[in-house]
């Protein structure tokens, strides 16, 4: 039997959020020109870009605003794709390529516009992302992605050791480089400004009303839901990422959903605040299975990493974190820890965002790759002036075939084996 997914309220950002907007399942059947599926960055965002256009757009969330991997990330606004620029252009072309290097760099201006132009309720701030590099051969790497995006135009520049260690507190880390353009936000709350700007467009948002099926007749489309009530749309837009189950035949083995697990200190005294991230910086690093951390609006220290690929059992999932934390950063030794969360991320095969179109009419969006406070936010975006206009130049990234993990049930035992090497190395650190 799976075990249910791990809940939203145990986690610092469930605890420190801004209330939500007054929300109700859906009771009685209904229509819409869109139905958008997810109550998360990307399905929110669709929904207020819809509105806005004038679009009836109907949102229906399977449990609570924000409860997938949009109230749960590390809340880190991070531009960009995992790509650098020199490869994305290798592999769509100079045409579509440039056009998705705009897209991609654009991305965090879009959360920090929506968050001014809604006065959003939202701790944020912009100071920058630092990512240390972990040994020789990644310090390359990011000297060189630094140089590549400033051919763009961007304020990045190299950092050596010293700095990086000045500006992040820790001294674990060889240099690295800076992007200016990122930032931090109280993710859930974002989430929750996403949903009462939608509303206040005019899309209409359900909670606690999981979809338990789609079918299509006479142009139509159905949405069926668990508590009897049903959508009927033009067009349905399915944003549900690494919790969208079986909802959408062979979608689920077309990623990884990875578990990533967080935890975060009681608030630090300010003599030891002072010397982390003393510039309002976030960060993470170079390795595959990174790290990635940040003080919080209220001065608490978050780290973030992998963690067992089964939902959590108590508090030794979370060991390996705490133990990384202290030895990256000493002086907080002694420290409570206050809070540990975990949810899940979508990883597909190619480390892209994918958009498919597996009939007439359903558009779907998957995969974040940890840049999904901006990325998906970008993608609501695209998804809605594509839905609304036809225009499939509107969207980033090419509509792609659903395509599975090649032998997928052994793909995950091979990352379930390498994030329990993760953990019993404490990451590397």
């Amino acid at each position: 039997m799976q075990q249910a997914p791990f809940p939203l309220s145990p986690s610092l950002w469930a605890a420190t959020a801004a209330a939500p907007p007054p929300t109700e399942p859906l009771a009685a059947s209904t229509q819409a020109d869109v139905l958008v599926i997810g109550g998360g960055y990307a399905g929110l965002s669709t929904a207020l870009h819809l509105a806005e256009r004038g679009v009836k757009a109907v949102l229906l969330e399977a449990r609570e605003i924000g409860f997938g991997g949009s109230g749960r990330n590390g809340g880190q606004v991070i531009p960009g794709l995992k790509y650098d620029p020199d490869a994305l252009l290798s592999m769509f072309g100079p045409e579509r390529g440039e056009r998705l290097l705009r897209f991609a760099g654009a991305t965090a201006d879009s959360v920090f516009d929506l968050i001014e132009r809604h006065a959003m309720d939202v701790p944020h701030v912009r100071n920058g992302w630092i990512q240390g590099a972990h040994n020789a051969e990644a310090l390359r790497v990011a000297y060189d992605r630094a140089a590549q995006w400033t051919r763009h135009g961007v304020d990045a520049q190299p950092l050596d050791r010293a700095q990086v260690a000045r500006l992040i507190g820790a001294d674990k880390y060889l240099g690295g480089w800076i992007d200016k353009r990122a930032g931090a936000v109280q993710p859930l709350s974002y989430a929750r400004g996403l949903a009462r700007a939608a509303l206040n467009a005019g899309a209409v948002l359900h909670t606690d009303t999981p979809v338990t099926g789609l079918k299509r007749e006479g142009g139509k489309w159905t949405a069926s839901t668990a508590g009897g009530p049903t959508v009927t749309a033009d067009r349905v837009v399915m944003c549900t990422n690494a919790y969208g189950g079986d909802l959408w035949p062979g979608l689920k083995p077309s990623i990884i959903d990875a578990n990533t697990f967080q935890v975060a200190t009681t608030p630090l005294p300010e003599s030891i605040r002072a010397g982390i991230f003393p510039e309002g910086h976030v960060s993470s690093d170079t390795r595959n299975l990174l790290l990635y951390f940040r003080l919080d609006h209220q001065g608490r220290l978050l780290m973030g990493g992998r963690g067992p690929f089964r939902e959590p059992k108590g508090p030794e999932d979370w060991a390996h974190l705490e133990r990384v934390m202290v030895k990256m950063f000493p002086q907080v030794a002694g420290t409570p820890f206050e809070f540990r969360w975990c949810g899940r991320v979508a990883i597909t095969r190619d480390y892209l965002p994918h958009l498919h179109e597996p009939e007439p009419g359903l558009l779907v969006d998957i995969g974040c790759q940890g840049r999904g406070v901006g990325l998906q936010t970008s993608m609501g975006r695209a998804m809605a002036q594509y839905v609304a206009t036809g225009d499939a130049n509107a969207l980033p990234v090419p509509l792609s075939p659903v395509v599975p993990f090649p032998l997928y049930g052994l793909r995950r035992l091979y990352v379930n084996a390498v994030v329990t090497w993760y953990r019993m190395t404490d990451g590397g650190v």
